[in-house]
């Protein structure tokens, strides 16, 4: 077996594996308990549409059929609720197969890829997956997203720019200004890829207005996803929005077949239900709050979040916090694998689970 691991590319054998979060059931085996709550990873307390799991439901007894390469109707329901062109849509299993794709058609080893950091996890494994060289741009502190400082790492090699907008696991973001601050200063042969997961949640004002500028700019990726303000993670459904042109060249990179067909029915049918995104938003936005107001009692600083999560600076050893919460039956999501040791990210859960979080932290933190 040695001798075939010694065959594995250089690039590839010093990837690390992308870090996901600690399944309830994991846990639950571990402790021999029921009832643990999870928010670590993210996701949608409210779950998906009852449409979405209908359309699931009707679709099963066709799972010995191929699902539709071309996503015609999920490309015709995005298109619909965007207002952009069907030809203007990539689909992709989750957002990562995405990147996979973009990192795949740009890159030559040795080229470069810019990021913010601390922000996805995947930006640089996807990168090195190719051979290529990353560039992280730390954040200004406290965790501000400086477009400038961005731009002034792109160089000669540069091919990709990835800028998760709301931020993970920051949860800072960007506006219109800054949007336009990198249409103009990305050069035109580098693609700049916008991710917008979190977008849905965004509080500012100034949300930027990107679909706008996707027929202005034709180095411009905006990425979008199901897994989370639409609760669909477990089907891995994600899209991106560029150029006509771009898409095709895209389109030759993509698998066949690569979005389900059980991801495709409650994709359609989650973005037909605007009530249930708009009752997902409201769910979240009221569980920040609360976060936030119980952080405020504990006398933590966090970070204003535009995203359903929030970053709590615990003060003490962010892993051996963590730990101890999972003995409670709770699970957050330490940060130390991205240089924040002393930090947790929360995703805003359930009324029931929020409080239930803070009163477990309450008690780890020697309150009384």
């Amino acid at each position: 077996m040695s001798e075939i691991l010694g065959r594995i590319r250089a690039h590839i054998g010093d990837l690390s594996a992308y870090p996901p979060g600690k399944p309830i059931s994991e846990l639950e085996r571990e402790l021999g308990v029921s009832g643990v709550i999870k928010l670590g990873s993210n996701e949608s307390p409210l779950g998906p549409s009852p449409r979405a799991i209908q359309a699931v439901a009707e679709s099963i007894g066709e799972l010995h059929r191929y699902p539709d390469g071309s996503c015609f109707h999920l490309r015709a329901a995005v298109s619909k609720q965007l207002g952009v062109a069907p030809e203007n849509l990539l689909f992709g299993a989750g957002s990562d197969e995405i990147l996979e794709i973009l990192a795949k058609v740009f890159l030559n080893p040795g080229d470069e890829v810019a990021y913010f950091w601390p922000s996805f996890a995947m930006y640089p494994i996807v990168a090195a997956g190719m051979g290529g060289k990353v560039r992280p741009v730390e954040l200004r502190s406290p965790f501000a997203l400086d477009p400038e400082s961005l731009c002034d790492a792109i160089g000669p090699n540069t091919k990709l720019v990835f800028i998760a907008n709301p931020n993970n696991p920051t949860g800072t973001s960007l506006g219109q200004a800054e949007l336009e601050v990198l249409l103009q200063r990305v050069p035109q042969d580098v693609v700049l890829v916008l991710d917008e997961a979190y977008i849905e949640y965004m509080r500012r004002d100034d949300r930027p207005r990107t679909l706008e500028a996707v027929s202005m700019y034709p180095n411009l990726v905006v990425m979008r996803t199901f897994s989370k303000i639409y609760g669909l993670a477990a089907l891995r459904v994600g899209y991106a929005v560029a150029d006509a042109e771009l898409i095709h060249c895209l389109e030759r990179a993509r698998h066949p077949f690569n979005v389900n067909s059980l991801a495709q029915a409650a994709a359609e049918a989650a973005i037909e239900d605007q009530e249930h995104v708009q009752a997902a938003r409201e769910l979240t936005l009221q569980g920040l709050k609360q976060l936030e107001t119980g952080f405020d009692a504990l006398g933590l600083r966090y970070i204003p979040s535009d995203a359903n999560f929030v970053l709590v600076d615990v003060e003490e050893d962010g892993p051996a916090l963590d730990r101890r919460l999972q003995g409670r039956g709770v699970i957050a999501r330490s940060l130390a694998a991205f240089g924040l040791r002393h930090y947790l990210r929360v995703t805003a859960g359930l009324p029931e689970e929020n409080a239930r979080f803070l009163e477990a932290l309450r008690q780890e933190l020697g309150g009384s």
